[in-house]
């Protein structure tokens, strides 16, 4: 891009194109790992730092929702500031705030940290992926959008193995800590190569209203549903309060930033069919998909023995897929119809996730793997497609706007997703577990012959009772996280009508020409 009316700056050399593309990449690959890093472990933190399952998982929901929230401002910052220093900027602060995350002795510290992580790394990912379309030539775009997609795809796979290791042979600080290095390398790299590609600087108002609606809209929104399942959702005068006041803001803030003349969250960007059938997939597609991976490692860890390590290393089967589909992927969509790529990508998840509603508790590690295989291969045929399906026909001054409202929806689905699904488990473990002890009491001749079996072995009807209890409470973990499985495949499945509703041509326009 020129920079206030000057030439465009020469292209870069073979070898600066590969380091910048390992910084963007490498940049966007750390900020979305934190979205799943602390995932497995999330029973460690509870214990160490004193607090529910549920509650633990505001760890990953305040990281998310405030990086969500200040999304939007992506593209007044670039303008503002320029996308290489904003860029550069926000993976400092991001490092930085990994740190106090990582020194956090409270759980009240950590949220804050993670809060302030989530929000000063939010311009990363929308501004790794504008650049890196910048510094390709047109066409070669479309590569670039697989390789960067790869890191999307990656990053939540390699966050639980990272994790596991981490939280085992570390401490769960240094899920965080780790951090540090290589977002100081991110900024280095970037700030060296890419600081003669600054891009003009646009001195737009700050939309404070937009703003203000958005935190208490979102805010209000994820407070009610990280509290619902602990307050007993709409009994409590608290969570009726929360849903009012988030009702009220985004209601507000709809009707404002369609009359804004600069808004921060640009609405308008729905105007074009694409742009909106690719987001409202991304989104919703991110319900289930976070779903399925915060899920599943709480279940295998509370309920079928697995360590950290070894639940991390069942959602890792999920990047297989990732690695070898994501630039093969990029390089070749534009050969064939991006909505057959998203079809077969949404069939296989559904498909899996319904066959790993089909496991028993005596599952193997191997079946477990292989389902997570199948799923990554799902998630690789998902997000570059419908990345690609959501940027075309937009304009190149719009790019960064529209990069960071996509990047918007797609960490509200990954929070809500993640507390919505989490209360939804614990919801139908307690009514699974409510169903099966009516039909276990005395008198019912399968109950009471357990009960001997148990009592022969331990000597003590009460141990015996205990026992018995056990196995219910894993029995109804188990048959609740199956019906979130089944839950997230019909969500994929539903998806696939949706994706057709989006018209080609598809492809990321580029400044002088498109592919």
């Amino acid at each position: 891009m020129s920079l206030d009316g000057r030439s465009d700056p020469a292209p870069l050399s073979v070898g600066q194109l590969i380091m910048a593309t390992i910084a963007l990449s490498l940049g966007s690959f750390m900020n979305i790992l934190d979205l799943t890093i602390a995932n497995v472990s999330v029973p460690t933190i509870a214990g160490d730092l004193g607090v529910s399952y549920t509650q633990a998982t505001w760890v990953i929901t305040s990281y998310a929702v405030s990086e969500a929230i200040l999304l939007p401002m992506t593209g007044w910052l670039a303008m503002r500031f320029g996308q290489v220093k904003m860029f550069v900027v926000a993976t400092l602060l991001f490092t930085l705030t990994s740190l106090f995350c990582g020194l956090a002795f409270s759980f009240p510290m950590l949220v804050m940290a993670r809060i302030a992580q989530g929000a000063f790394g939010a311009a990363m990912i929308p501004l790794s992926q504008t650049l890196m379309v910048s510094i390709y030539p047109p066409n070669r775009r479309g590569m670039a959008m697989g390789l960067w997609a790869m890191t999307t795809i990656l990053a939540p796979i390699v966050g639980p193995l990272a994790g596991g290791w981490i939280t085992e042979h570390a401490s769960w600080h240094w899920v965080f800590l780790i951090n540090l290095p290589f977002g100081i390398l991110v900024a280095g790299i970037s700030w060296t190569l890419l600081r003669q590609r600054e891009t003009a600087r646009v001195s737009l108002p700050l939309d404070r209203v937009g703003l203000g609606l958005l935190i208490v809209g979102v805010g209000a929104l994820q407070i009610l549903l990280d509290r619902g399942n602990e307050l007993d959702w709409f009994e409590s005068p608290e969570i009726i309060a929360l849903g009012i006041v988030s009702a009220v803001a985004l209601t507000f803030l709809v009707v404002w930033e369609l009359g804004e003349k600069h808004p921060l969250v640009d609405l308008r960007m729905f105007r074009h069919r694409n742009y909106s059938v690719g987001v409202v997939c991304i989104t919703v597609g991110m319900v289930a998909y976070f779903g399925v991976v915060v899920v599943q490692p709480l279940w295998l860890q509370s309920e079928v023995g697995y360590t950290p390590l070894w639940a991390g290393k069942v959602i890792a089967f999920s990047g297989v897929f990732g690695v070898l589909l994501g630039p093969l992927l990029g390089a070749n969509l534009h050969r064939t119809d991006a909505r057959y790529v998203v079809t077969f990508g949404m069939l296989v998840f559904a498909l899996s996730s319904v066959w790993s509603a089909s496991f028993t508790p005596d599952v193997d590690f191997w079946s477990l793997g292989l389902a997570r295989l199948f799923i990554g291969l799902g998630i690789s045929c998902f997000f570059l497609p419908l990345f690609t399906i959501s940027l075309s026909g937009i304009a190149p001054a719009e790019m960064a706007a529209a990069s960071g409202l996509q990047s918007f929806m797609r960490n509200i689905g990954s929070s809500f997703g993640t507390a919505v699904m989490v209360s939804l488990w614990d919801h139908r473990t307690t009514l699974h577990h409510a169903q099966l002890s009516e039909n276990f009491n005395p008198g019912n001749p399968a109950a009471d012959a357990y009960l001997r079996q148990w009592q022969n072995l331990m000597g003590d009807p009460t141990a015996a009772l205990a026992q018995a209890d056990r196995v219910i409470t894993g029995q109804a973990h188990l048959m609740a996280t199956n019906d979130l499985m089944l839950l997230a495949g019909a969500i994929m499945g539903a998806l696939i009508l949706v994706a057709w509703v989006a018209k080609p041509p598809f492809g990321v326009r580029g400044g002088g020409g498109g592919h």
